[in-house]
Parts: C-alpha cells; structure tokens; sequence
C-alpha cells in the first residue's frame, strides 16, 4: 500500500479546507515615504509602484489603505536637510512628526509605525554619529541621538518604533527613554536580525539614502552568519523588544525559521526593495506570471514563520485578497 496524498488535492474546496498557511490584509505593513512639499508623487524608477510623496498626498494614499483594510504602515521620511548627525529628525516638527500627526488626526484607526534611523537624515549616509578614527557609526553617541529621536515620535503619536540602524544596546536604550517619559505602552519593532544585503539597492534610490562612502557591513551583519543571526534576536528580545524581524527574508527563509524556533515573541519579515523589484521586472518582462508568484512568495514567508511581513507588495496583495 501507498499513501495517496491526491486525494485531498483533487477537489478545489476540499484544497482550501486542507490549507496550512493563509494570508489576509492583517498580515501586511505598508511601507511610505514622505518628503516635503504639497502635491508630490514621484514614482521611483527602480521600483514601479512606489512613490516619494507630499503629506497631502500620502493622507490620500491612507485613505486609500484604509478602503482595502490595509491598516497598517511604515514611514520612511526624505528631508530638505541633511547634516552629519541627522538633526532635522530630533525636533518635534520634522517631516516624520508632522507626518505623523497628520495621519493620526484624520485617520486615528491607521497603525503607524516609524522607522527609527539617521541614514535618511546625515549628509554622509551612515545610520548614524560617525567615528572620525574608525570612519564607522560610533555606536553610544548614536544610542543617545536614538532616544532623542524616539521621544519626538512618540510626542508625534506613533503607535510603534522600529530602531533599524543596528547598534548595539538600541532595545534598551529606546526602552528606557520611552519608559522615563511615560511611554511604557509604546511597542518596540526591532530590526534585530538585519544583514548588510545587495537586496537592499533600489531602497537607496527611493529613501536617497546611499552612504556617500564605504558601507554598512561595521554594524549590519553578514549574510554567511546563522548563528549569529539567531544570537542578535534572542538579545533584542533580552533587551524587552516586543517584535522581532528578520532583513531581508526571501535569501533568508531558513533564519526565519530558526528563529521562529528559538522565541514566543511575535516574528516580522522585510520583503525589501530588490526583492520587489526582481518580481516586478521579471513579471513586466513576461517571465513569471507576476501576481501568482506575489502570492507565493509571501505565502512562503508566513510558512517560514513570520506573523507578519513588511512589504511593497502590501497594497497589490490586499486587493488580490478582498477579489478572492
């Protein structure tokens, strides 16, 4: 005798009922970027589909979202101003707060989660204060910074931070900020197991984040190491991180799944930018069909582990979902 595993294949619904793993628009973050101005929505070459836009029109795109039921985003923020520690984003009215408040006030049942970082901000690129000897982030005075720039997004009314610059000690200091300034119920998303990636390459071109030298393998880490992987999110988890994430995820299934076996807490994925722009080109080019291989790529993420995956796909995802 042999088992015959068709016989729960061969009916449509009977498929469906057997289903293992599901995806629905809870699943999803979306990521947006903003950058100054009234009436801006620029799309990015490298990455069709996504736009730099004003506030006006990133509160068009939330409605939007909202319309779909993707409730949940990312923001990303392109200032005007650059300088070498990134101070535009310690004030309380920089881009990313006022963007922030803006989506709050009109839309209060939008998730909004920020990304916590200084590339986006410094004229050199790097994710944070350099050390002039090492011409590296010096990691502690990027620590004190980060805490500056968490209470400013908290002030803003943020409903989660997710520190992604890599530096070691970002779990606790973010935590003892929030903490001391009467934030203790706002969640903290770490970027944990984050690697130096050439995924990574049209997000320079939409977040105009490229380091003006070097790179960031100092404090990303390397792509060969699982080991390490798994140590770097068991000690954000130690340091009272409420998520976990995995940075990149598509080269990196089977970290996700390690840590998905070492932890309880809940597990994110970033299904970054050369990611997207693989399926994007290659469903443009006819050689995939483009929207079945979305689906199952994303499909192999929650599989792997994830609860929860940020992605470019979120919007395109959610509207395939609401049609099914």
């Amino acid at each position: 005798m042999f088992k015959r595993f068709r016989r729960l294949r061969i009916n449509e619904t009977l498929r469906n009922l057997v289903q293992e793993t599901h995806l629905s628009c809870d699943d999803f973050i979306y990521p947006l970027f903003v950058r100054e101005g009234e009436g801006i929505k620029t799309e990015v070459s490298s990455m069709p589909g996504v736009f730099q836009m004003s506030i006006d029109e990133i509160l068009k795109e939330c409605e939007y979202l909202m319309s779909i039921n993707l409730k949940s985003i990312i923001l990303f923020a392109i200032p005007d101003v650059k300088d070498s520690v990134g101070s535009e984003c310690l004030c309380n009215e920089s881009i990313i707060a006022r963007t922030v408040k803006a989506i709050k006030a009109k839309y209060p049942e939008m998730f909004v989660v920020t990304d916590l970082c200084f590339c986006e901000y410094t004229d050199h690129g790097h994710c944070g204060i350099l050390d002039p000897k090492t011409e590296t982030v010096d990691n502690d005075k990027t620590l004190e910074i980060s805490a500056q720039q968490a209470i400013v997004h908290a002030k803003a009314g943020v409903d989660m931070i997710a520190p992604s610059g890599m530096m070691d000690g970002i779990i606790t200091t973010l935590r003892t900020a929030l903490d001391e300034n009467g934030y203790e119920n706002l969640p903290i998303m770490a970027y944990s197991t984050k690697f130096a990636s050439g995924y990574y390459g049209p997000f320079r071109d939409v977040a105009e984040s490229s380091p003006s030298f070097g790179d960031r393998r100092t404090y990303q880490m390397n792509p060969a190491n699982r080991l390490e992987a798994i140590e770097e999110s068991l000690a954000d988890e130690a340091e009272g991180a409420d998520i976990l994430m995995v940075k990149p995820a598509l080269a990196f299934l089977d970290v996700i799944r390690d840590i998905r076996n070492e932890t309880k807490l809940p597990l994110c994925v970033y299904n970054v930018s050369g990611e997207y722009a693989m399926l994007k080109n290659a469903g443009a080019a006819g050689l995939i069909d483009y929207e079945r291989v979305m689906m199952e790529t994303l499909i192999g993420f929650k599989r792997a582990g994830a609860n929860m995956i940020i992605t470019y796909h979120a919007k395109e995802a959610c509207e395939l979902l609401r049609k099914n």
